[in-house]
């Protein structure tokens, strides 16, 4: 039996007319995933990334090593959770023109997929975190206890006009 992700316009409805059931909205929060699903997560977004590379001629743009890439992963997640929603989702009122709102976000997210380092089809590992400073963790509880903006009281911006309507409503007849 084939997988339907190795044709991903197969998951769109057979027949026009045809409700099929609905799957839930997806969310893929890779660090929630236990270790097997997220390999079997992996790759289907592996499936998904091959097709788009081709369809839409990306492999300049998207390098062969992206799933190396937390930030390309995340992003292409993204792109394809998005595509699952508009392809094979339903169709509902005000969304005539989900799949051009779909490839314009493609071409928006197309430049955080390019990595330079690895433009040349060798991979190159990103940088190591650089650790932060002794004391970060114990200055930003002291910012949260001191500092005007997480002390000082609400207040809307908008107080005196929200007043001032207030009181036309509650004006006497």
């Amino acid at each position: 039996m084939s997988d339907p992700l190795d044709d991903p316009a197969a998951l769109w409805p057979a027949q026009p007319g045809a409700t099929p059931p609905q799957p839930e909205p997806q969310r893929w929060v890779w660090a929630a995933m236990e270790p097997p699903e997220r390999r079997a997560r992996l790759r289907e977004l592996a499936v998904w990334v091959t097709w788009l590379r081709t369809t839409f001629e990306l492999h300049n743009q998207i390098p062969h090593c992206w799933y190396r890439h937390s930030p390309v992963v995340e992003h292409l997640t993204a792109l394809y959770a998005g595509w699952l929603r508009t392809y094979a989702g339903e169709q509902g009122a005000g969304r005539e023109l989900a799949e051009a709102d779909w490839i314009n976000t493609l071409h928006n997210f197309t430049p955080r997929l390019q990595l330079a380092a690895c433009a040349t089809g060798r991979h190159q590992e990103p940088p190591p975190l650089v650790p932060p400073p002794p004391g970060t963790a114990e200055a930003f509880e002291v910012f949260l206890v001191t500092s005007d903006a997480t002390t000082t009281g609400a207040q809307h911006p908008a107080a005196a006009e929200l007043q001032r309507r207030m009181a036309t409503f509650e004006a006497p007849l």
